[in-house]
């Protein structure tokens, strides 16, 4: 399979941004008018550090094809 013919598939990411550190950046990059996919998903979370592991096992089981945890 070669990359040309893959063109038509686009992967779907869950994002989870930290409310005080992550969350901000892709606040201002919307106030900014910057794009991403629309495929992307973020998600924010109270603290990266007490996210819990299953969130991502759940995202994963519902179809997404990859995970950032950001903080």
């Amino acid at each position: 399979m070669s990359i040309e013919s893959s063109k038509g598939w686009e992967p779907k990411i869950i994002v989870f941004a930290c409310n005080w550190c992550s969350y901000a950046a892709a606040d201002l990059a919307g106030l900014n008018h910057l794009d991403y996919p629309a495929d992307v998903r973020i998600i924010r979370t109270p603290c990266s550090g007490r996210m819990d592991p299953l969130f991502v096992m759940r995202a994963f089981n519902r179809g997404a094809d990859g995970v950032l945890l950001s903080g």
